[in-house]
C-alpha cells in the first residue's frame, strides 16, 4: 500500500482546502494516509518563507484572490478573513498527534478543526473548543488532551516538523510519496496521477 506523509497544520487554509480531497484521493487510490502535524513557523524560518502579515502587500492580496479561487473550486466554506487567525494551532494540532499515538484515524477530527477556525469563527488555541471538537468526533477529549501535553507528543510535532523541513517543503499543505514532495493543495491532482501511474519518483537533484 502507498503512503502519503501529510504535512499540515490547522491553522493552514490551504491544508483546509485540500483535506477532503487529499483523503478522496487516498481511498480512491488505496494509499494509506500517515497524518503528520507541523509546527508552520519554523517550516517558514527554515525554508524562506514569512507570516502572512510579512508578505508584500501584492502576495497578501493575491493570496484572497486564489482563496476565493480555491473555495469555489472545491466546493468548501470559508471565511477569508476569520475572526480567530492567526492563532496558536499547537493544541489542535498536537491532539491530532496524540489521537495518531492512540492508534485512532483523526481524519474527521481535523476536518472539523479546520471548520472551527476557517467557517465557524471559533477559536481553536481555546481548550474548550478543541474539547467540544474531540467530543463531536466521538474521541475522550480529556485524554487525547491530556496526551497532547505530554512531551511524547511534543516530540513527534518537532519530528513532523523537522522532516517537513528535509522533504524541501516551503510551506502547508505538503504531501510526500516516496521521498517526492508536493508543495499545496493544488498539487492533489498531480499526486493523484503519480499514485494511479505508478511512476518512479522524481528526483530533488
Amino acid at each position: 500500500m502507498p503512503r502519503i506523509d501529510y504535512y499540515f497544520s490547522t491553522i493552514s487554509p490551504y491544508a483546509y482546502l485540500g483535506h477532503g480531497t487529499l483523503l478522496d484521493v487516498a481511498r480512491d487510490t488505496g494509499a494509506q494516509v500517515a497524518f503528520r502535524p507541523v509546527r508552520i513557523f519554523e517550516l517558514f524560518d527554515a525554508n524562506g518563507a514569512v507570516p502572512l502579515n510579512q508578505r508584500a502587500p501584492a502576495r497578501q492580496r493575491y493570496r484572497v484572490v486564489e482563496l476565493k479561487r480555491w473555495r469555489d473550486a472545491r466546493g468548501v466554506a470559508l471565511n477569508i478573513k476569520p475572526r480567530h487567525f492567526p492563532t496558536d494551532p499547537g493544541l489542535a494540532d498536537r491532539c491530532a498527534i496524540a489521537l495518531v499515538a492512540a492508534g485512532h484515524d483523526p481524519a474527521g477530527y481535523v476536518a472539523s478543526a479546520f471548520r472551527a477556525l476557517w467557517a465557524e469563527d471559533r477559536d481553536i488555541a481555546d481548550v474548550d473548543v478543541v474539547a467540544g471538537l474531540l467530543d463531536e468526533a466521538g474521541f475522550d477529549a480529556t485524554s487525547i488532551i491530556k496526551a497532547a501535553g505530554q512531551p511524547p507528543s511534543h516530540a513527534t510535532y518537532a519530528d513532523n516538523t523537522a522532516a517537513a523541513i528535509a522533504a524541501d517543503l516551503p510551506g502547508l499543505p505538503g504531501y510526500v510519496l516516496d521521498d517526492e514532495p508536493f508543495w499545496g493543495q493544488d498539487r492533489l491532482e498531480a499526486l493523484q496521477g503519480a499514485l494511479e501511474s505508478g511512476r518512479p519518483p522524481y528526483g530533488r537533484e
